[in-house]
């Protein structure tokens, strides 16, 4: 078994690296420490990166298909990771996860109808509805011993004869929650009596702690197969998030049509070869470096928890059961989004994402990236332990 090394220090700078080489549009300064964007600092894996240097070396770059092999990867790994089985039939394309849920949006809703999101949540979600001209009905999470879930009455009160779409997060980002069974299937039951399709980003689905379980929506029940779409990707699982390749997963014949026609007009539907070549290797052989990856993860974590415990004991740490990215709350400090984000810039020199960005209920929060070697890390930890000593 081969043994990855992961504090490994690789200098990502003059990249044309978002994480490094954008630091100035991102904070008005590049002296900062970058935790933030959700892309890690690990190698890609050999496997991918050796089948992508093997297709490289044809040097003939046309137009392709994807192989009943790039099928068998990602039906293998859903029954592997998740114990989902799914049909080749419902497996689509999207560039990117993002894209596949603007692509969705516009599809199974039109313009003036009504999509409920759930905030704080990935930003992005706020502008495919409104860049699509669908009005955004906002549904917030609530805070139960220490974790988020769904407040159902609040949801149940806002459901209009407009409303058609609902964007779930799901494991959730920021807050890096596993959804329960229970929680998902009681979601679905209020959006299948109410008409809703469900539209869930599972971007973050492989990386689950131990301890908790990865429900896909489409798995929870026949009905909810038949009421939602399923975008996941090896982005974040393999750091290839650059390859642009993502996956659509559609069991109902009808939608799956209906977003297929819609892939069609924009001519988005064949990806590239590499993403494709990448995304083939990482569902067929990338287990034992995910599980060794999220050993590592959990380290961090742990890492990130004790030093808040001991030397930030004004910021509580959201319990982590998914994702590389870890929800602090700063709240017991008293500042405002704007001024919290500015005296971490200025005075820690860390690049955390501000918690505004993710709308209700995310004032006060920052996200940082424990996705990095541990030495990285420990010196974000260290500097934010000094710039708060004396608040």
């Amino acid at each position: 078994m081969k043994k990855y090394n992961f504090d490994e220090i690789v200098q990502r700078e003059e990249t044309n690296c978002i994480k490094y080489d954008a630091r100035d549009w991102a904070f008005n300064t590049n002296d900062v420490l970058p935790l933030w964007v959700a892309d890690m600092d690990f190698k890609t894996p050999d496997f991918i990166v050796d089948a992508i240097k093997k297709r490289a070396e044809h040097e003939i770059f046309g137009y392709t298909f994807k192989p009943e092999s790039y099928f068998e990867a990602i039906i293998g790994w859903m029954k592997r990771r998740h114990k989902w089985e799914i049909q080749k039939e419902w497996i689509s394309f999207s560039p990117g996860v993002v894209a596949g849920l603007t692509l969705a949006v516009e599809t199974f809703s039109k313009p003036g109808d009504e999509v409920i999101v759930q905030p704080p949540v990935y930003f992005p979600f706020f502008e495919c509805v409104k860049g699509t001209k669908r009005k955004m009905v906002e549904n917030p999470l609530k805070i139960e011993n220490g974790r988020y879930t769904f407040d159902f009455g609040d949801l149940k009160a806002k459901i209009s004869e407009k409303t058609k779409l609902l964007m779930l997060c799901n494991p959730q980002n920021p807050g890096g929650m596993v959804w329960t069974k229970d929680e998902l299937a009681e979601l679905s039951t209020i959006c299948i009596e109410n008409k809703i399709m469900v539209i869930s980003d599972e971007i973050h689905s492989d990386l689950i702690f131990k301890g908790h379980k990865h429900i896909p929506f489409a798995a929870i029940s026949e009905e909810a197969a038949n009421n939602c779409v399923v975008f996941m990707a090896p982005s974040k699982t393999f750091n290839v998030a650059g390859l642009s390749s993502s996956i659509a997963i559609i069991p109902n014949k009808t939608n799956f049509a209906r977003y297929e026609r819609a892939l069609g007009v924009g001519h988005l539907g064949m990806g590239n070869i590499f993403g494709s070549v990448a995304l083939e290797a990482a569902y067929a052989h990338g287990d034992e470096w995910l599980e060794q990856m999220l050993d590592y993860l959990w380290t961090n974590y742990q890492l990130v928890k004790a030093f808040i415990e001991k030397n930030l004991s004004k910021v509580k740490v959201m319990p982590l059961e998914a994702t590389y990215l870890v929800w602090l709350d700063f709240t017991e400090y008293g500042m405002k989004d704007e001024e919290l984000s500015k005296f971490i810039v200025e005075e820690a020199k860390v690049g955390l994402n501000n918690g505004g960005r993710f709308g209700t209920g995310g004032d006060g929060w920052m996200r940082i990236n424990i996705g990095c070697p541990q030495s990285i890390l420990l010196e974000g930890l260290e500097r934010l332990g000094q710039a708060f000593e004396n608040k």
